[in-house]
């Protein structure tokens, strides 16, 4: 049976649910991120402003020379929180099986959803326009037989895309796209890229894998199966997944160890962020390292006890890291994986039985800091070696 995947993007999300909230800011060029004046980067921005050469991640001050008439707002996390569940509620009515990416993308098999409620290009018109009628934004939409090729199409004709890629016209759809439109070819890749005479994905597509696997690694077998439109990924629900984790693609290739070190305690604190949402501890920790020559090193060990900690995920990352002596040479990718799950107690008279007087504190400590981060937005409260790598990855 062809499966039947479905990727939904919400436009400009953030700026829209600005303009939603404030009818005055429609049609104008919304810029969420914070005050111009100060240092931060672009959350997010309106298509309007986008006109005037802003976009994602672009320095604010930047964002403020190209575009001084536009409004600049702070980022309302808690907000766009609850907007967000209730587009989950809607795709959640249509497939058990959805799996969020993000507070404004998701993918949903819809392959044994046809015989409940119709065709697959049918149920995303009908999600798109109850998503316009009952919460007030516009999303794109792309249908395909595989996760990468529906991302790829609700990304092709935004904003109020609606892109349906079929195995007949598949080949067609990619062969003049540029390479830069497949997962994992950042600049770094794309330069590569380029040096070997590839430019668009039906060159790559032609180009022998040999070749690709000689220069590239495994991360040119992957972008090899990626231009024939090749992807036998599952949709996976967060309460199915088998491990969560958290990786990081450097700009620029790197050797600094502080900054290295760094990045693994933002990664394990995001890791264990989310174990402790899903009520999940894990015993298995890995590490992942991909140098710049695209090698990659994957390093684990078993824990006796499972953790949700961020303390213990972190440290013994490090540790792993460290017996691999960080890759060979600078590092261009750094990720952390948990598995090995099983459920968080969450009976505090049972838990402090097995557990010591120190760690039943640390417990409490991590809950009420998420709590507050429920409530306020991630960045009420953080350490302080976080706020400076995110800080230094923004320079």
């Amino acid at each position: 049976m062809e499966r039947k995947i479905l990727h939904l993007d919400m436009d400009a999300f953030y700026a829209s649910v600005e303009q939603l909230d404030n009818p005055a800011y429609r049609g104008k060029p919304v810029i969420v991120g914070g005050d111009p004046s100060k240092r931060g980067v672009v959350s997010t921005c309106s298509y309007e402003a986008r006109e005037f050469g802003v976009h994602s991640a672009m320095p604010l001050q930047e964002a403020f020379r190209k575009c001084p008439q536009g409004i600049f707002l702070p980022v309302r996390a808690k907000r766009y929180a609850e907007v967000s569940r209730q587009i989950m509620n809607i795709l959640a009515e249509y497939s058990p099986l959805v799996e969020p990416l993000s507070l404004d993308e998701a993918f949903l098999d819809l392959t044994g959803s046809e015989g409940i409620f119709g065709p697959a290009v049918e149920i995303g018109k009908t999600i798109v326009r109850r998503i316009e009628k009952e919460i007030g934004l516009t999303a794109s939409v792309g249908i395909a037989p595989n996760k990468f090729l529906a991302k790829l199409g609700s990304d092709l004709r935004k904003p109020k895309g609606f892109v349906v890629i079929s195995p007949e016209n598949v080949l067609e759809v990619l062969e003049d796209l540029p390479v830069g439109k497949l997962w994992g070819v950042g600049k770094r890749t794309e330069a590569i890229l380029f040096q070997m005479g590839i430019r668009t994905i039906g060159m790559l597509r032609r180009y022998p894998l040999e070749k690709l696997i000689e220069r590239l690694g495994e991360v040119g077998a992957h972008l090899h199966q990626l231009a024939h439109g090749r992807d036998d990924r599952p949709v996976v629900t967060d309460e199915a997944a088998k491990s969560i984790g958290h990786e990081m693609t450097f700009q620029e290739d790197t050797d600094d160890r502080e900054f290295l070190t760094g990045v693994l305690l933002c990664l394990a604190d995001q890791v264990a962020r989310r174990l402790r949402q899903h009520q999940l501890k894990g015993r298995v920790i890995a590490v992942k390292i991909r140098d710049h020559a695209f090698k990659t090193i994957t390093r684990q060990i078993t824990l006796e006890q499972p953790t949700d900690f961020e303390e213990t995920i972190y440290q013994v990352a490090l540790n792993l890291a460290m017996q691999a002596q960080w890759g060979d040479g600078k590092v261009r990718l750094l990720g952390i994986t948990v598995s090995g799950f099983e459920a968080s107690q969450t009976q505090l008279a049972l838990f402090e039985e097995l557990e010591s007087p120190t760690m039943v504190q640390l417990d409490k400590l991590h809950r009420t800091v998420d709590q507050l981060k429920n409530r306020f937005g991630e960045q009420a409260i953080t350490k302080g070696t976080i706020i400076r790598m995110n800080q230094l990855m923004k320079d």
